[in-house]
């Protein structure tokens, strides 16, 4: 009767620990976002990285139209746990920066979005120098802003990013620089407005685009790291971004050989950026 007794206990206590360890298991990821194609792609990496390393989760969104300073500050006041953007020096001094390119560094390759009026504008640009007669609109607070300022380009800031298309709409600054794979999507989903994608220039630099994790969530930050790298090895993550409808335009219309391409120092590359990594990167000649 008493190892019947003891073998119970035991079982009471088995069973306990599991369910302790399903409960560990399960966490909850906050984001604010403003659904945008970044977002929808970013939310579908923190989901593929999670699904590689096990255990149950939840993603808590916020559907919001929220500027890039804001979605800094949530996250840092710790009332959200992740957010996505150009990674810098100055955020991964504040941030658990999760050091896979979501993008490839393909963000990195800057075309410009413009009035229809404009669609020539730049077609004689020959030199730099010759940058200096044209604005730049960019968001307030976006690492792309602090490159193109650092290279004597004129930038229009913008707080709220929906009201830049709007800005450029109206021409209030002549161009709009966009990831290579952004601008066909974004015109897309704005067909009230006269725009189109100028086929002259690209900008080029190195610009990480990343996961940025509170400083308080170091397991969350860890776990992203190892799941995203498990879905580089596998081939998932190449997958995914293959497949992704915005960078399938990539080809089909960005026309990268035929541009002038202008390439931008960038002044705040963090040291630890994974440049000899090349799983990690875009390669133009694929």
């Amino acid at each position: 009767m008493k190892s019947c007794f003891f073998l119970n206990g035991i079982a009471i206590i088995i069973t306990w620990l599991i369910a302790t360890a399903a409960i560990a298991a399960q966490i909850t990821v906050r984001v604010d976002s403003r659904g945008d194609a970044n977002a929808v792609y970013a939310l579908e990496m923190i989901r593929l990285a999670l699904d590689k390393t096990g255990g149950d989760y939840e993603i808590s969104i916020n559907d919001a139209e929220v500027s890039a300073l804001r979605m800094r500050m949530q996250t840092l006041e710790g009332k959200t746990d992740v957010f996505w953007t150009a990674t810098s020096t100055d955020l991964e001094e504040e941030f658990l920066p999760v050091r896979v390119p979501l993008y490839k560094g393909l963000l990195g390759y800057r075309i410009f979005i413009i009035h229809k009026d404009n669609k020539n504008l730049f077609s004689n640009v020959k030199t730099f120098k010759d940058l200096d007669a044209f604005s730049f609109g960019q968001g307030r607070g976006w690492t792309d802003t602090t490159i193109m300022e650092a290279n004597g380009l004129k930038v229009t800031q913008v707080t709220k990013y929906h009201g830049l298309f709007y800005m450029a709409d109206g021409k209030r600054f002549d161009a709009f620089p966009r990831g290579v794979n952004e601008p066909w999507t974004e015109i897309k989903s704005r067909p009230d407005l006269d725009l189109t994608v100028d086929e002259n220039l690209m900008f080029v630099y190195k610009m990480p685009y990343y996961l940025l994790v509170s400083p308080n969530r170091k397991s969350l930050a860890k776990r992203l790291d190892r799941g995203l790298k498990i879905a580089i090895s596998d081939g998932s993550f190449d997958e995914i971004f293959f497949n992704n409808e915005t960078v399938k335009l990539v080809a089909e219309k960005a026309k990268l050989s035929g541009r002038k391409i202008f390439n931008l120092d960038n002044p705040d590359l963090p040291p630890n950026t994974p440049l000899t990594d090349e799983s990690l990167w875009f390669n133009v000649a694929m």
